[in-house]
């Protein structure tokens, strides 16, 4: 592969505080025609794997050689970035194609305009149902009827207020002249800082890595309380590179089993319910072995339980904690749901990605992906500072600030690739799951000598028991 500067990369790069030496580390290839947009998402997604693979090839360097070792180096291909950033869509089980959007998950004409809501659950289907006193039966031609007789931003708020999910379409210059389009603009594309507990500052020395492959979250615990699907990205991201990964999910809060069989990879999964007192009680002790915490509720939800970067600071001194929500944690919309193909609605991605006065949508969520790696980017960035330095370290990121990246930060993507035509073919894999045969998308994270797939298949949601156990990460194969 040929060596290619890319500034999308070297700023995502620098917003982890990286050293930029490191960059010529990286090298670029792969086919061209990836990810096909009018916005530079090929850029934005062989950036953010670019620097989540730069990141795990630099903390395994610190781990291996006494950390006097050469940082390995990093190969990306942009075939199998693409593939990737579709993961869910390449999915298959035994054959079959997983349920992504729901009916009532879409675009919808208004009197004005044009609003999409989500409602691939069944709790925000009930609460949009609800907004509008329409029947739980009602199909799309009901809803297409209301919601053409009133205008954007007032179904917008009407969803909101009812707890359902719903945005009104905004051009760039709409969502840059609103307050929380102004407040992500003023804002960094994530933040990576140091927070301190009671105890002494030490640095964290991790053991040295032994064996191969290189996998340089080995004997790390994480505890992933996150949900679709930047922050289960993330989190499979780091069961790739052999961290003991723990999902956890409310058992009163629906999930699904497909979502699950594309990012539960690598992972083990349980149901607790913090209201209860011995769900909180095995939590507690979880928490207290965990190295790694990344939550991706809305912001609110998880504090209600003393989760706060503060508190975690004091009560598990040298904790990681990685925060992604959709739209930040401040501004008007700081507390509100939202999910990938909502941000691309009110951030003016939609209309700039539409045909002919009707909105479109990037060729993947990349919103999500994007943001999903560069989270397991800054974990393990942290990863190495403690091990540099010691002390706790909280990461943010949003989707809405990746967005804003998107469409204002990124440069025109490079036309760098070979000509040869893209074949997902070969970014594909195959294994036996706990819901049948998988046909799945292979990781595009990559460096020398590092894993090229999972140690195992996605599992059932909720059927593994609380408690931190030893991966078998040692067995996957090598680049």
């Amino acid at each position: 592969m040929t060596h290619v500067q890319s500034s999308g990369t070297e700023q995502a790069w620098a917003a982890l505080g990286g050293d930029p030496a490191l960059l010529g580390r990286i090298g670029f290839g792969g086919p061209t025609g990836v990810l096909p947009a009018r916005l530079p998402v090929l850029e934005l997604a062989r950036s953010t794997v670019a620097v989540c693979s730069l990141a795990a090839a630099e903390l395994a360097a610190r781990r291996t050689r006494g950390g006097s070792g050469p940082v390995p180096q990093v190969r990306i291909d942009d075939g199998a970035v693409g593939t990737a950033f579709l993961s869910e869509r390449h999915l298959r089980i035994d054959g079959r194609a997983p349920t992504t959007f729901a009916p009532l998950s879409r675009f919808w004409r208004t009197a004005d305009g044009w609003v999409r809501t989500h409602a691939n659950y069944p709790h925000h289907r009930a609460r949009l149902l609800t907004a509008f006193g329409l029947p739980d039966d009602a199909g799309v031609d009901t809803v297409a009827a209301v919601l053409a007789e009133r205008r954007s931003v007032e179904i917008e708020e009407t969803v909101y207020t009812a707890g359902g999910l719903a945005v009104a379409l905004r051009t760039p210059e709409e969502w840059a002249a609103h307050e929380q389009g102004a407040a992500i603009a003023a804002r960094p594309l994530l933040t990576l800082e140091r927070t301190e507990g009671p105890g002494p500052v030490t640095p964290r020395r991790l053991s040295p890595l032994s064996g191969s492959p290189l996998l340089p979250a080995a004997g790390l615990r994480v505890l992933d309380l996150t949900r679709v699907l930047a922050g289960p990205v993330a989190t499979r991201t780091l069961a790739l590179l052999g961290a003991d990964v723990l999902r956890i999910d409310a058992p009163q809060l629906p999930e699904s089993q497909d979502a699950h069989s594309d990012t539960g990879f690598g992972k083990r999964s349980v149901s607790l319910d913090l209201r209860d007192r011995a769900g909180r009680a095995t939590f507690e002790e979880l928490l207290a072995g965990a190295d790694v915490l990344v939550t991706g509720y809305r912001p609110g939800a998880l504090e209600a339980y003393g989760l706060t970067p503060e508190a975690l600071a004091a009560r598990r001194p040298g904790l990681v904690l990685a925060q992604v929500s959709a739209w930040g944690r401040y501004g008007p919309w700081h507390e509100r749901r939202g999910f990938d193909s909502l941000v691309q609605v009110a951030t003016g991605i939609a209309a700039l990605e539409g045909n002919a006065g009707a909105p479109g949508a990037l060729p993947a969520q990349a919103l999500d992906h994007g943001t999903g790696y560069l989270l397991a980017a800054g974990v393990l960035r942290a990863l190495s500072g403690q091990h540099d330095d010691g002390g706790s370290r909280l990461l943010r990121l949003a989707l809405g600030q990746t967005a804003h990246w998107l469409c204002n930060g990124l440069p025109e993507q490079s036309a760098d690739g070979v000509a040869e035509t893209y074949d997902p073919e070969k970014y594909l894999g195959i294994t036996a799951g706990a819901m049948g045969r998988l046909r799945y998308a292979l990781p595009p994270v990559s460096f020398a000598g590092g894993p090229a797939d999972w140690s195992r298949p996605p599992g059932l949601l909720g059927a593994d028991s609380p408690v931190w156990g030893v991966t078998a990460a040692a067995t996957a194969g090598t680049r």
